[in-house]
């Protein structure tokens, strides 16, 4: 069995560590702990490994967030993966700082990386992971929030957080959605 587990971010060094960014951190961390590395491919970053006995393919689109559905869409092709064997880690405004959320569909709820990938696969019943970033910022200013860095408490704390997104698709990947979600959501 094969699974796409895709990193939702923007290339480029002024994004680099921003709250929006946070796909590509989990899985930089995921693929650390899983000893894969990445080479620069079609559409992005692209490591390939093993878990147990199951294939990864990971993918840190370099289209930039709005248009990560055509990297999506080309390696699930491409490796021929089954949509249900597809994880999306994405940040969350919806979610307290740290919060993890596994779901099996659901609507892009203002997110232009999953509404794109929503619209290549002409489907949202696709896995992910949100991951919280929290909503502490001013009216009108959320894209200023979500492009900036982390806070120092929260710095300070997002190990323990990614690590946990990392164990979190572990089981995804050997136990399934279900296993997961019961793990994880709300931990």
């Amino acid at each position: 069995m094969k699974y796409l587990i895709v990193g939702l971010g923007n290339i480029g060094s002024e994004y680099q560590g921003t709250r929006h960014n946070i796909g590509f951190r989990i899985l930089d961390a995921f693929a650390e702990a899983s000893n894969i590395s990445f080479t620069t491919e079609r559409y992005g970053d692209v490591g390939f490994g093993r878990v147990k006995n199951k294939q990864v393919v990971l993918l840190k689109p370099s289209t930039y967030m709005n248009l990560s559905g055509n990297a999506v869409r080309y390696w699930k092709t491409k490796e021929n993966i089954e949509l249900e064997n597809i994880l999306v880690l994405v940040d969350d405004i919806a979610l307290p700082f740290g919060a993890i959320r596994l779901k099996a569909r659901g609507s892009d709820a203002g997110h232009n990386g999953l509404k794109n990938i929503a619209q290549m696969l002409g489907t949202d019943a696709y896995p992910r992971l949100r991951f919280g970033i929290g909503d502490n910022y001013p009216r009108g200013c959320q894209i200023d929030y979500v492009l900036g860095q982390f806070t120092l408490d929260e710095r300070q704390k997002l190990p323990v957080r990614v690590d946990t997104a990392v164990e979190a698709i572990r089981t995804f990947v050997l136990a399934g959605l279900q296993t997961a979600m019961c793990d994880y959501n709300n931990k």
